[in-house]
């Protein structure tokens, strides 16, 4: 039995070391203390690039480059809140939703792990992850209240607390979800993927305090944590009101795009932003970020001082015809944590 155990235990490492030297290029990793810089590349016509070598990049913070000491192109495990509006607005375009979810899960890898989180009348964000589509299809919204609201920045500040373990949610009253186990991602990456068709409307409330887009961009610095966003056209399937002069035309045909602020908010954490048009596929917008996520390089560094301030980066390339997109700063950790 020990002869026996002996050689499979050889074998199993033997198999090991082949299939290592079988990944192209090999992954390059330093200490631990380093900042992590996920990596979007595309060419001219806005294809994933995904041959590069840690030759071609360079890392700046504050205008001076860093020695790389981390470098990986396979792809890494996600940590993943797919954050969903069901203010009143969206009525019309749940179908569309819930098709599109499908086809995000089905591309979902082993080692990653998602949950569901909705926003309109409340904000709800489940703390089980899982990389199941049955299940991820079962916690996504089967109706939407005509008259909800849209606390948009909100929503996003909750899902942070989420990936940072804090408290649960308000489960699906379905229970939907509600057996799936806690998945330890503490190796993967924190991304949520927004989807909106509507401007922030967060009514106010003595009981907490309002939340803005430049407090979640603040967060998303702090903690690492990396946003996407899908906007779209609202499709209500209540009637809009009439709308009387130069300015109120106006407003009506700015009343049923996405806040802007979203795209401001993707481009600062390194995330991406896709705005879907009537005709267009919500479906395979949602497959373009799961491909995206799974294509990134990621570049790691030393922080050159622990002072506990906000760091510019910037990701450069050689050769300039392609483009990098990376989170834009850091906060670099304090002295003596």
């Amino acid at each position: 039995m020990k002869s026996f155990l002996a050689c499979g235990l050889l074998a199993a490492c033997t198999l090991s070391v082949l299939g290592a030297a079988g990944q192209q290029p090999p992954v390059f990793r330093g200490r631990s203390d380093v900042v992590r810089v996920f990596v979007t590349v595309t060419d001219r016509d806005g294809r994933l690039v995904t041959t590069l070598t840690q030759e071609n990049f360079q890392i700046r913070d504050e205008g001076k480059p860093q020695p790389i000491t981390l470098f990986d192109n396979a792809p890494q495990p996600l940590r993943l809140i797919v954050l969903l509006d069901v203010s009143g607005s969206m009525e019309g375009n749940l179908p569309l939703l819930r098709a599109a979810g499908t086809q995000l899960f089905a591309r979902l890898r082993q080692d990653d792990a998602a949950c569901i989180g909705t926003f309109g009348n409340e904000i709800r964000v489940s703390d089980s992850f899982t990389n199941d589509p049955h299940q991820l299809e079962a916690a996504l919204p089967d109706s939407i209240p005509p008259d909800a609201p849209t606390p948009l920045w909100r929503a996003v500040d909750s899902a942070i607390d989420v990936l940072n373990g804090g408290p649960p949610r308000k489960p699906d009253p379905s229970g939907a979800g509600a057996q799936v186990a806690r998945t330890d991602t503490q190796e993967a990456r924190s991304v949520i993927l927004v989807l909106s068709d509507g401007k922030d409307a967060d009514p106010p409330s003595f009981r907490r305090r309002p939340v803005s887009q430049a407090d979640v961009i603040d967060r998303s610095q702090k903690e690492d944590v990396m946003i996407y966003g899908v906007g779209m056209r609202s499709r209500s399937t209540r009637p809009l009101p009439p709308a009387f002069g130069p300015g109120g035309l106006q407003a009506r045909l700015m009343a049923d795009l996405p806040d802007p602020g979203l795209a401001r908010v993707a481009e600062e954490t390194g995330g991406g932003y896709t705005e879907i048009r009537f005709g267009q596929d919500l479906g395979a917008a949602f497959a373009a970020v799961a491909d995206e996520l799974h294509s990134q390089y990621l570049l790691g560094f030393a922080p050159p001082s622990r002072d506990g301030k906000l760091h510019r980066l910037e990701v450069r390339l050689t050769p300039g015809s392609q483009k990098a997109r990376a989170r834009r700063s850091y906060v670099a950790p304090a002295a003596g944590k």
